[in-house]
C-alpha cells in the first residue's frame, strides 16, 4: 500500500498543526464543518461564518438584571412619574425573586417559554398583574433590543390574558350622602373638594391629590384643568365642575391619602364594610351615562381613549339606576343635617 504524503497533504498536516491543537481533533473539527456544508467547501466557510456571528452574539449580551437597571434609568431620564418607576422596580423585583437564576439569565438566551414561565410563577394568581407584569417584561427587552443585547422581544409571544371585567356597582345616594356629610364635619372639612371632584368630575383619587386648587380650577366658568402631568394616563382634559355651591373649604391637604381613608371610615367604610377601589369615579360615569346618555362626553371627561369600555361596563337600563342617577345630578348636596354621622 502506497502511503506516501503528498507535498499538499504535509501543507495541510502543518496548516493543522500551526492551530495550536491536537492534529486529529483539527481533523475531525473540519470534516463536521464540510457535513455541515454538505461537502461544499464554500458552503462549509459560509456554515463557520454563520456560527461565529452566532457566538458573537451570544457573547455581546448582559444579564437580566442589568437590562433592569438599564430600562429603569432609561424611564427616569425621561422623567416619567415616580409612581411608574416604582411599579416598574417592583414588578422586576419581584420576578426576580419568584424565578431564582432569571437576575444572572442572558437576555440572548431567554425564550418565550422562558418568559411565560416566569410570569406565571410571579403573577399567575392575577389575571391583571399578570397582564401588567407582561407588559414591563416587554419594556425590559425592548432596552435590551435598543442596546443589541437581544435581538427580538420573546415576550411579543406571550399570550395576554382576559380580564373578566366585574359588574360596576356605583355608591347609593344614602352612600353618597353619608361621605359629603362626613366631609361637612370639621376634622374632614379639607377633604370636600377632594371627594367633589372624584364624584362630581370623576377624577381618579391619584389625580385629585396632584390637583392644584389655584392653577387648575377655573371656579368662574366652572371647569377642572386635568393637566398631563397630573393625569394618569399622561393625557390632559377639562371636566366640568357641577354642583360646587356646597363647596366651603377649597383646598387639597397634604397627606391625602391618609386623610381620605380617614374620610371614609368615618362615612362608615371598615373591614367588614369595605371600600371598593375608584367607586367614586364608577359612581360618576354610572350616573353620567344614566342621566345624560351622552357617551362622547363621558368618555372625554373621563379621559378613555375611546366609548368601547363606556359602552360596555355603564349601560343600566334598570329604571332605579336612572331614577337614582336623577337623584344623583339634581340633588343639592349643600352643607345639610348630617344622615347617621356625628361628630
Amino acid at each position: 500500500m502506497d502511503t506516501e504524503i503528498t507535498d499538499r497533504e504535509q501543507a495541510a498536516f502543518e496548516v493543522l498543526k500551526s492551530t495550536g491543537v491536537d492534529v486529529l481533533e483539527a481533523a475531525l473539527v473540519a470534516r463536521e464543518a464540510l457535513e455541515c456544508g454538505r461537502g461544499r467547501v464554500r458552503r462549509a466557510r459560509e456554515c463557520v461564518r454563520l456560527g461565529a456571528e452566532e457566538m458573537r452574539k451570544r457573547e455581546r449580551t448582559v444579564t437580566f438584571r442589568k437590562a433592569v437597571e438599564a430600562a429603569l434609568e432609561e424611564r427616569e431620564k425621561k422623567n416619567r412619574r415616580a409612581r411608574t418607576v416604582t411599579d416598574f422596580r417592583y414588578y422586576c423585583k419581584r420576578l426576580m425573586v419568584r424565578n431564582p437564576g432569571l437576575a444572572e439569565r442572558r437576555m440572548r438566551s431567554v425564550t418565550s417559554d422562558d418568559c411565560r414561565a416566569y410570569l406565571q410563577a410571579a403573577y399567575g394568581e392575577s389575571p391583571s398583574q399578570y397582564r401588567k407584569a407582561r407588559a414591563i417584561l416587554s419594556g425590559v427587552f425592548s432596552t435590551a433590543i435598543k442596546h443589541d443585547w437581544c435581538d427580538v422581544n420573546p415576550v411579543s409571544r406571550v399570550e395576554v390574558p382576559e380580564v373578566v371585567e366585574k359588574p360596576i356597582e356605583p355608591l347609593t345616594i344614602e352612600e353618597v350622602e353619608r361621605l359629603e356629610a362626613a366631609a361637612q364635619l370639621p376634622e374632614h372639612q379639607e377633604m370636600q373638594l377632594s371627594l367633589h371632584l372624584m364624584l362630581y368630575c370623576g377624577i381618579r383619587p391619584t389625580e385629585v391629590s396632584r390637583i392644584d386648587p389655584e392653577r387648575d380650577i377655573d371656579w368662574q366658568n366652572q371647569r377642572v384643568v386635568v393637566r398631563p402631568t397630573t393625569s394618569k394616563t399622561g393625557g390632559g382634559r377639562v371636566v366640568p365642575l357641577r354642583k360646587a355651591e356646597g363647596i366651603t373649604v377649597r383646598t387639597i391637604p397634604h397627606r391625602w391619602k391618609e386623610r381620605w381613608h380617614a374620610l371614609r371610615r368615618k362615612a362608615g367604610w371598615n373591614q367588614s364594610h369595605p371600600w371598593q377601589p375608584d367607586v367614586c369615579r364608577h359612581t360618576f360615569a354610572t350616573y353620567h351615562a344614566a342621566h345624560f346618555r351622552n357617551f362622547p362626553a363621558l368618555q372625554l371627561e373621563m379621559g378613555h381613549r375611546d366609548v368601547t369600555l363606556l359602552r360596555t361596563r355603564y349601560v343600566y337600563a334598570r329604571m332605579e339606576s336612572c331614577n337614582a342617577a336623577q337623584q344623583f345630578f339634581a340633588r343639592d348636596n349643600r352643607p345639610k343635617s348630617l344622615l347617621g354621622v356625628s361628630g
